[in-house]
């Protein structure tokens, strides 16, 4: 046999038991799309209720005092859902009205009918469902995308946009020190389509101890959360498309554009978005307060809503 065709016959016996490594693992890890209506009885507790917005029916949880002529609109981040704010809610209801969503792709709103999760089309999903709601002004906080989509909104309808909490937010070029693995996954080609079939809970875990300061606060049923809500039929997919759309960065020239008083919330130990881009948003935003957290990751609001809630009625007595 000649070296080249031992070379060849090793090639090809290393593709097959790549591509047997590759069956076994899907096979092992197979995780099929749940239905919506499978996932609601526990995820879907009340006060949740699902509105109509153009035609999409959305998650949506609504608490605190009607009267409140402006509520207080709280935005999740890539791959959460309304759940991430319930420390906050449980803070803050007492004081304002809290509205609390699941985001078209993520949680159980599901995907958009245009498969479009373009910041355009999620800052018309936001303003829209404003007016479903009835409501004409609000403080809008967001976390991650969501705080991205909520200084855009902000930016785009200054006049429906009394105060805006980023958290975390996302604006500015992405420069992350470290990235969940459902992330990095989701952005290699080919190998993002196996998260369409498979969903390992240790890749799960993993993710969401990235994004935490400490990640001994990863309990299992925070972890069940994070698994089952990304099983919503169409999710998966929706977050492929979903970073095929991200354009980081593309409109940071905007920030500099908000005159809402902006409070500011970052998490020290932030590796998605590092505490620089805190530091960032304070200098473009003249009317903002920056308050870090040592201790904190890319998701403060869940890791401590006691103390970051407390910022934020501080912010709101101002």
């Amino acid at each position: 046999m000649t070296p080249l065709n031992f070379i060849l016959k090793a090639m090809a016996g290393l593709a097959i038991l790549l591509v047997l490594m590759i069956s076994l693992t899907v096979t092992l890890t197979w995780a099929p799309d749940k239905p919506v209506e499978e996932l609601v009885n526990r995820w879907a507790l009340p006060p949740s209720t699902f509105v109509d917005v153009k035609g999409l029916k959305v998650h949506v949880r609504d608490e605190g005092p009607r009267n409140d002529t402006a509520p207080i609109v709280l935005i999740h981040g890539t791959s959460s859902s309304l759940h991430t704010w319930e420390g906050w809610v449980a803070a803050l209801k007492g004081h304002r009205r809290v509205i609390t969503m699941d985001l078209p792709g993520f949680g159980l709103t599901g995907p958009n009918a245009r498969d479009d999760y373009s910041s355009a089309v999620y800052t018309q999903f936001v303003l829209d469902l404003l007016d479903t709601l009835g409501v004409k002004r609000c403080v809008l906080g967001g976390n991650s995308l969501g705080g991205d989509i909520a200084w855009q909104v902000a930016a785009a309808a200054p006049t429906r946009v009394e105060r805006l909490i980023l958290v975390d937010a996302g604006g500015y070029p992405l420069h992350a020190q470290s990235m969940p693995i459902i992330f990095r996954i989701a952005k290699t080609p080919v190998l993002n389509l196996m998260i369409l079939y498979t969903q390992p809970r240790s890749i799960v875990e993993s993710s969401v101890r990235n994004v935490y300061g400490d990640p001994s606060r990863v309990t299992p049923q925070l972890v069940d959360r994070y698994d089952q809500l990304t099983l919503r039929q169409g999710n998966r997919r929706a977050l492929l498309r979903r970073i095929r759309q991200t354009d980081f960065g593309a409109r940071a020239s905007l920030i500099k554009t908000l005159k809402q008083p902006t409070l500011i919330l970052w998490g020290g130990r932030d590796k998605l978005i590092p505490p620089d881009d805190a530091r960032r948003f304070q200098r473009d935003i003249a009317n903002s307060r920056l308050v870090i957290f040592d201790d904190l990751g890319h998701v403060p609001q869940e890791e401590d809503p006691a103390r970051t809630a407390a910022a934020v009625l501080a912010f709101l007595k101002r």
